[in-house]
């Protein structure tokens, strides 16, 4: 089965930058669509960003729009997630999962059968 691995995550001030990466272990990346996830204590699952197989089409939350980028790197099985100017509010431990309808361009993000989830990578934004 598809196995993904989130790294990147620390502790940042306000303003700062961090950049997210999923990696498989196992399972080439280059046939699904890969979405960024983050979930903070008694806060619902939000869908972050999207990023299609070819990664040429992308998505991003109303919330991230203009500070986060999402990119992949097929040739290293890795998606990254840069994240600029942090704040406060995105606080929370980042996952990553696989849409498993190959070939996806992120249509339905953040709807759809995201699954293969990583372990979680925490992100705290603090002064």
């Amino acid at each position: 089965q598809l196995q993904l691995v989130e790294s990147g995550g620390g502790l940042v001030q306000p303003g700062g930058s961090l950049r997210l990466s999923c990696a498989a272990s196992g399972f080439t990346l280059d046939y699904y669509a890969i979405g960024w996830f983050r979930q903070a204590p008694g806060k619902e699952r939000e869908g972050v960003s999207c990023i299609s197989s070819s990664g040429g089409n992308t998505k991003y939350a109303d919330s991230v729009k203009g500070r986060f980028t999402i990119s992949r790197d097929n040739a290293k099985n890795t998606v990254y997630l840069q994240m600029n100017s942090l704040q406060p509010e995105d606080t929370a431990v980042y996952y990553c999962a696989a849409d498993p309808i190959e070939f996806s361009i992120c249509m339905w993000f953040p709807g759809g059968d995201f699954g293969s989830w990583g372990q979680g990578t925490q992100v705290t934004v603090s002064s």
